[in-house]
């Protein structure tokens, strides 16, 4: 769960860093380098998702903006949720001008991915999407801060008997998931249908944000591995626990291969297929995304992929990538655009960071 760090870059002086946000990850709003405190260490153990660091001992003026996001989260969440979106909103379109490198990431991806849509099509997707952003810290707030009962009212699951009959085999589940701006919504709703409910994180730079993140995750979460910590994830499922997995993103680390995204080659984790060839846990799709009228959210779940894995790495994960493609043509606002997806590509491929797509 997280972006990389490169993902960010400094904006605000060389001692802070906003966001490209966790679009989901609106998280790294937070994430800012204390320029007083070096760096330690996180040192939650595997399984305790719930870290119990005290918050008093980040008092330095490094992590002061963190206590004001932190502040900010806490306080919105009594607040009626159209007031939250509406007030993520109005953060977003400031985002849009604050955060230009990233709003340039938006314009290319969205260039490369929607080449069927006008320019002012594209300007006007992109600017939702900024919106979309904004709006993601009130529901990440919701989701680690809010009301419970609140958080079910608001999301109806689509597909929860897939899941049901897919634990029924013992082998774990698999949920395929990707970055849109919603999924930090889902899980409070998920787990009472799951009986170990797992998931991946991202260790941060922000010693402080690392402990709001994962007491805020651990509400929900049984379980949260490392990133690429696939022993832990094979462990799990063993176990038959449910684990959401979310290998959408510029992957160029052994079992990367180039698979096409909205049908644009781009480097991405084959490491689905394989986890899944390992463990015999059934793959299914998890995607979750926001509703207008009437406002709420919907957690779609799909059926067991049949035939899946097979022996060809790069075909399966082409299958997940089109399965996802589909859904962010649905809701295409609400999926993390501000991300170097197609970074990394060997060549011939161009770097349309660097050059007009």
């Amino acid at each position: 769960m997280g972006f990389t760090s490169d993902d960010f870059k400094p904006i605000a002086g060389r001692h802070c860093q906003l966001p490209h946000l966790i679009c989901p990850d609106a998280v790294q709003l937070l994430k800012f380098h204390s320029a007083f405190r070096p760096r330690e260490p996180f040192s939650r153990r595997i399984g305790m998702p719930a870290n119990t660091n005290s918050l008093a001992q980040f008092w330095t003026p490094g992590y002061w903006f963190t206590w004001l996001g932190y502040l900010y989260m806490r306080g919105i969440v009594w607040l009626p949720i159209r007031w939250q979106l509406a007030l993520g909103r109005l953060l977003g379109r400031c985002l849009r001008v604050v955060l230009f490198p990233r709003r340039r990431i938006a314009d290319r991806n969205l260039a490369v991915c929607f080449p069927e849509l006008t320019d002012v099509e594209r300007k006007e997707l992109r600017n939702r999407h900024f919106e979309s952003i904004g709006m993601s810290v009130s529901e990440m707030a919701m989701g680690w801060f809010g009301p419970e009962e609140q958080l079910r009212e608001l999301v109806t699951i689509n597909g929860i008997e897939h899941l049901l009959a897919a634990l029924e085999r013992g082998r774990g589940v698999i949920l395929f998931s990707a970055h849109f701006t919603t999924y930090e919504f889902g899980f409070a709703s998920l787990k009472p249908y799951t009986p170990h409910l797992c998931g991946m994180y991202r260790e941060q730079r922000n010693e402080m944000f690392n402990v709001i993140m994962n007491r805020g995750r651990g509400r929900y979460v049984d379980e949260l591995f490392p990133k690429d910590s696939v022993r832990a994830m094979v462990r799990a499922l063993k176990n038959n626990a449910v684990v959401w997995y979310a290998p959408d993103q510029s992957y160029r680390k052994k079992y990367g291969a180039l698979v096409p995204f909205f049908g644009v080659p781009a480097m991405t984790n084959t490491a689905t297929s394989r986890i899944a060839a390992m463990t015999g846990a059934p793959v299914l799709t998890y995607f979750c995304r926001r509703r207008d009228n009437p406002l709420g959210y919907v957690v779609d779940i799909g059926a067991p992929l049949e035939n899946f894995p097979t022996d060809d790495l790069q075909a399966d994960t082409a299958r997940l990538m089109a399965a996802l493609t589909d859904y962010v043509r649905d809701c295409p606002d609400q999926y993390c655009w501000i991300h170097q997806r197609f970074k990394g590509r060997p060549p011939p491929y161009p770097d349309i960071y660097r050059t007009e797509p």
